[in-house]
Parts: C-alpha cells; structure tokens; sequence
C-alpha cells in the first residue's frame, strides 16, 4: 500500500518562506477525500512531472472529481478500494515580501566617454508579491528547481543585476552623469525588472536604487583627471611654479645663485616642445607584448586592459597564469 497523505497542509510556513513543500522531498500520495487546509496567506499549487495541476485558495478543501478536475481526470487510478494520485503541492506565500535587498557581487564593467572604461558597483532594495502563483511555481520551480527561499530570492537578485545591466549599458555615456541621470536610470531599471517579475508571476511593489559607486580603480581614475583639469595648461602652470620659486629666492640672501638658476629653468620651460620626430628614438613597441606592457602601451591601468580582454575586445593567449597579447591585436583594437 502507498504512504497516504490524509491532511495536507503547511502550519509552519513563516511570513519570509516563499514556498512550502509537501512532502519535504519526492512525491506524496494523495487520495480523493483527502482534506486540504490552506491558511489565508497560501495558496495551494498540486505539481507533478514538471507541470502545475490544480491549485486551493485559502480554506479547507476536501479532493474531490468536482474541485480537482485536472487531477482526477488525468492522474487517478484504482489503488485498494481508493482513488489515489501521486503529486508534490507547493504552498505559495502570498504575503508582501518587503526589505528584499539586492547588489552586485562583482564591479559591472562599461564604457565610459571621458575616462575609456568604468567598473561600479550597485545595491538597492525592493518590495514584492507573488501575484499568480500557478505561473511562479511553473518558472520557479518547474524550470529553475528551485524552491527554497534562498535559492529563489539569489535567482531574483541575479535577474535584477542583469536588467541593471543592460539598462547601464545601453543609456549610460560617462560615470559623471550619473548622479544627475539616477531618477532616470531607478525608473528604466525598474520598467525592465518589473517585465521580467511579471514573466513569473511576481508583481514587483517597489524598487530603489540606493547607490551607484565607482570602485577603488575607477574612483582614482577620477581623482586624477579631476587633478589634470585643475592645473590646465601645464606650460603656465610651470610658468607660475618659477615665478613663486624666484620670489621665494629673491627673499633669501643666500639665494642669488639659485635665482638664476630658476630663472634658466623657466626659461627653458618657455621653449616649445620638441619636434614629433624627436619621439623616434623611444623604443618600439614588442610584437608580443605582457599584460604589464600592454597597459604601458595603451597607458592605462593593468586592470583595464584585464576587462577588456575578459569583455572579448581586445584578443589575448592565456598561458599558465599569464596573458600574451600581440601588438597587431591592440592596434586593431585602437582602430576599431
């Protein structure tokens, strides 16, 4: 005789547990007449072989051929004297879910018009209710096999870091913008996420963008250039150095001879500067280059260079622990 299930229900269900299984592994046998008790905050999703059956709103409920035709017609058989069907039943919180809390496990790799590349990181949160939970526990659970709370509020996580994705990808131009494109960019993300909740079945109540920070290496980047356009024109800014330093010396008995020296040195750095041609006796570039001599190179960052061969942009041989890229491959890079 199978084990019969005479009482199904989920009293231990807590208010953060998305779904409740029954049984907790394999299948159970169920038997019209059994009785099926589920409490205001459930619903009741019969699945079996990858397909939700029937499903129970909150109440008790006896399994009869009238309120679980799908079952009695395509699953009972004749089993000792009972009408006895094999299935797994799913109760789906319907409770809001709220203070769910979402962020990027790695830096979000984009271009970037002012400074080539930019790496940033995310986190936010966002509120939401199983909306239809037949369609849930098909793309959840029937497609993913995931039921688990856990499991299913990572997978969430991950489809809403993908949308953020394309969303920075296809409207972010420069990390400067950011701040004053962040109600834009919250609203787009949201649109996208939200679409794809309510592809499983999931009405998505809230959505935030807490943060949108560049990481150690971007933010440096940052500080540099911000350095750069602070001083402008080197050459007067060399200029200003001199006339400081002379007065400085003119102030100074034993300061003659520095002054002139000064004096010499700011002249010098009034001269133009040399010819193009004067660059040819730097060394040329190896045919073959490291990762190191890649980003000498292209004067970046080792780490730039780094996501650009991982985003497929520039092409390099792994060998070992150790990338080897061909000049020929960055100068195409460059053109293209």
């Amino acid at each position: 005789m199978p084990r019969i299930i005479d009482v199904v229900e989920a009293p231990n269900q807590g208010p953060n547990d998305m779904v409740a299984r029954v049984p907790d592994f394999g299948s159970g046998d169920f038997r019209l007449g059994s009785q099926v008790i589920v409490r205001e905050s459930q619903t009741a999703v019969f699945y079996r072989d990858g397909k939700s059956l029937d499903t129970f709103p909150a109440g008790r409920h006896t399994i009869t051929t009238a309120n679980l035709p799908i079952i009695s017609s395509v699953m009972s058989f004749f089993t000792g004297g009972n009408n006895v069907f094999t299935a797994e039943v799913y109760f789906v919180n319907m409770r809001e879910f709220t203070d769910l809390k979402w962020g990027t496990p790695q830096p979000i790799s984009l271009r970037d018009t002012e400074l080539g590349y930019a790496r940033v990181r995310g986190f936010g949160q966002y509120t939401m209710q199983i909306s239809d939970p037949k369609l849930f526990v098909d793309k959840i659970v029937g497609t993913q096999g995931l039921y688990q709370t856990s499991q299913i509020e990572d997978y969430l996580r991950n489809a809403i870091i993908s949308r953020m994705t394309d969303v920075l990808g296809e409207n972010m131009t420069s990390i400067f913008d950011l701040p004053k494109l962040m109600d834009e960019m919250s609203a787009a993300i949201k649109a996208r996420v939200q679409d794809s909740f309510t592809a499983m079945g999931i009405a998505l109540k809230q959505f935030m963008v807490v943060s949108l920070t560049p990481t150690d290496e971007t933010a440096k980047a940052i500080d540099e250039r911000a350095s750069m356009g602070a001083i402008g024109d080197m050459n007067a800014y060399m200029k200003y150095k001199a006339a400081r330093a002379m007065g400085d010396a003119a102030n100074n008995p034993s300061g003659s001879g520095m002054a002139g020296m000064i004096t010499q040195a700011m002249q010098s750095s009034a001269q133009p500067a040399p010819a193009p041609a004067a660059a040819a006796a730097a060394p040329a570039a190896p045919g073959v280059m490291t990762l190191e001599e890649a980003a000498a190179y292209l004067k970046v960052a080792p780490a730039d260079v780094q996501t650009a061969i991982d985003a497929g942009e520039i092409k390099a041989k792994k060998i070992g622990s150790q990338y080897r890229i061909a000049k020929d491959a960055i100068d195409a890079y460059l053109a293209g």
